[in-house]
This record gives structure tokens, C-alpha cells and sequence, in this order.
């Protein structure tokens, strides 16, 4: 019981003790409490001391600006040139294709009235006449004034708007190129009334298998006719040249480009040959309007005897031209005389 009283009595007074200390805070007067408030403001405010900022320098002035250059006066202005004379009107393409463009062999072309055709006269030019070509000799054969036979009346030339055809009306026997001065002909391709047979023509070629291809390829193409020429010069080169007439121009371009005249080696091997490969040596000049060529040269090592050879195309008649020597065969009369004969043709 004593315990109890005293622990009652401990507790009220702490109690009692507690309430008196709240009581005293909460009961502070206002004047006091904003004394307290301005002294702690002040203490938070006070301000550091003030920085002094030096003044700047002074800005130093910008170098006076050098004058520029005087500018040179403009070059005057040349004055236009005169206006070039009007340029003289374009020569008859007929002419142009009877011009022979040949470093080795320049013709020179006459136009005349023959009888009721037309005759077209070729004619060779000095060796001087031909700048760079002052020397002595090339190798070149000398040749025949060249005529083209005339033509017959009201007939048009083989390239003529009005012969879609591209026959050639005039005497095959007469395009066929002659002989060079000195030469001796071979009468084995003169043939009968200046025709020859199929098969002397067909003996320029190797294998009896090719032979008889070829003569298929010629048959079923209509062949109507060849006219050929032959002949040996002094050093022993024989050529041998031969014209197959068609029907159009059309056939001839087809048997020419599929079967005989491939671009890299020829479609059938002539006798005494092995490798032939395309002969690139004509000059650029020598091309002949409206008539296609392909000439091929015989690689070494060549038997007793080197062949060059050449096909072209002109209209309906498809040339062959052949020259073989001894040894080597050259390459400027044979070039000559592939581009004699597409003259006559052309």
C-alpha cells in the first residue's frame, strides 16, 4: 500500500512538473518572441564586404587599312572573225563510189556517153601525184586503164534507187578485173565463151567434203553464172579471180556473211592452206561503198606455197579473189588488185 502511494505521488508530480514547463512556453509574450525573430534575421543577413572590379584596358586601335591595287584595264576584244564562204555542194555519191580511196592505186573518174549505155573510165595517176608516195616502188603491179562496161539502154546501176535488186546489168564477163602488164593469162579460166563450169571453180577448194557443201550452198542459192581470170606475174604469183552472179543482192549478202566470209577465218579451206585468219592490213581508205570484203591471210608455217585470199559482196555478185606465190605472197598487189576489182564492181 505504501509503495502504491508512493509511486502515485511520483507519477503527479512529474506530471504536474511537465504541464508547468508547456504552460511557460506557450505563455511567452509576443514583443519577446520578435525579439528573437530580428536577431536571428540579422545574423543571416549580414553581407560579405564589397569586390572591387578594375576597370578594363583601353582597346588599342585597328592599323590603318593599305589601299588596294588599281585594276588593269580589260584587253580589248578581238574582233569575230569573217563568216566562212558557204562550203561547195556534196559530189553525186555515184561519183564517190567511183573513186578509188587506195594509198597504193588513185584513179581518176570519167563520165561519158558510149553508144546507148554509159561507160565509167579509170584511169591511174603518176606515183608522184600521191603525197608520200614519191619512191621507187612498193610492189604495186601496173595495171590497164580500167573501164567499167556500159550499161544497157534504160538499165540502172547496181546500186541505184530504182534496182532494189542490186543487179548488175552490164556484161559480168567484162567486171571481171584484167590482167597487169606482163603477166601471162591462164587460159584454164577463160572456160567457154568466157563462162566457167561449177566445179573449176569449185577446185580452188581443199577437202572433197567442203566441195560438195559448197556446191549445195550455191545451188540452193540460184548460182546462174562465173566468169573468171587468171594469171602469173614475172616473180610467180598467180592469181585467180572469180565472179558468181545471183539473183539479188539479198541472197549474195546472206551466202556471204553465213556461209563463205565469217568474220574470223573463212567458212571453207582453200587448197594448199592450212590456218587462214582475217587479214586486218587493208587500210581504212580502201573501203568501197556499198561492197563488203573480207580477205584472209595464210598463218605460218604455210607449205611450199603462202595463199592470201579475199571474198566481197556487191550486189548479186559474189567475188572471190586468190593470189599464192612461192615462199611468201606479198600483200600490196594482192591488197591492190582486191581493191581494183571492188572498183569495178562498186
Amino acid at each position: 500500500m505504501t509503495e502504491q502511494t508512493e509511486t502515485q505521488s511520483e507519477t503527479t508530480t512529474e506530471t504536474q512538473s511537465e504541464t508547468t514547463t508547456e504552460t511557460q512556453a506557450q505563455t511567452q509574450t509576443p514583443a519577446q518572441t520578435q525579439t528573437q525573430t530580428q536577431t536571428q534575421t540579422e545574423t543571416q543577413t549580414e553581407s560579405p564586404a564589397a569586390i572591387v572590379v578594375p576597370p578594363l584596358p583601353a582597346t588599342p586601335p585597328l592599323p590603318a587599312t593599305p589601299p588596294l591595287p588599281a585594276t588593269p584595264p580589260l584587253p580589248a576584244t578581238p574582233p569575230l572573225p569573217a563568216t566562212p564562204p558557204p562550203l561547195a555542194p556534196r559530189p553525186d555519191r555515184r561519183v564517190l563510189r567511183a573513186v578509188l580511196r587506195w594509198t597504193a592505186v588513185a584513179v581518176a573518174v570519167v563520165f561519158g556517153a558510149v553508144g546507148a549505155g554509159t561507160a565509167y573510165g579509170i584511169g591511174t595517176m603518176e606515183r608522184t601525184d600521191v603525197p608520200g608516195l614519191a619512191t621507187a616502188s612498193d610492189g604495186r603491179w601496173e595495171y590497164p586503164t580500167l573501164t567499167r562496161p556500159p550499161l544497157p539502154s534504160g538499165s540502172p546501176g547496181p546500186f541505184a534507187d530504182s534496182n532494189p535488186a542490186e543487179a548488175h546489168h552490164a556484161d559480168l564477163r567484162a567486171l571481171v578485173l584484167p590482167a597487169p602488164k606482163g603477166a601471162k593469162e591462164d587460159p584454164a579460166l577463160r572456160g567457154s565463151d568466157g563462162w566457167l563450169p561449177t566445179g573449176t571453180f569449185l577446185a580452188e577448194y581443199s577437202e572433197a567434203s567442203e566441195r560438195d557443201a559448197l556446191r549445195t550452198a550455191l545451188t540452193d542459192r540460184g548460182l546462174r553464172y562465173i566468169a573468171a581470170r587468171g594469171w602469173t606475174t614475172t616473180d610467180g604469183t598467180r592469181t585467180r579471180i572469180y565472179l558468181l552472179r545471183f539473183g539479188s543482192g539479198v541472197v549474195v549478202h546472206d551466202l556471204f556473211t553465213e556461209r563463205v566470209a565469217p568474220a574470223s577465218a573463212p567458212g571453207f579451206r582453200l587448197r594448199g592452206t592450212d590456218v587462214s585468219l582475217f587479214d586486218d592490213g587493208f587500210p581504212p581508205q580502201t573501203d568501197i561503198d556499198r561492197v563488203q570484203r573480207s580477205a584472209y591471210n595464210e598463218m605460218a608455217p604455210y607449205g611450199p606455197e603462202q595463199v592470201r585470199h579475199a571474198y566481197l559482196s556487191a550486189g548479186d555478185v559474189l567475188a572471190l579473189v586468190v593470189q599464192s606465190r612461192e615462199g611468201r605472197a606479198a600483200a600490196v598487189p594482192f591488197q591492190q588488185t582486191v581493191v581494183l576489182q571492188s572498183q569495178l564492181l562498186g
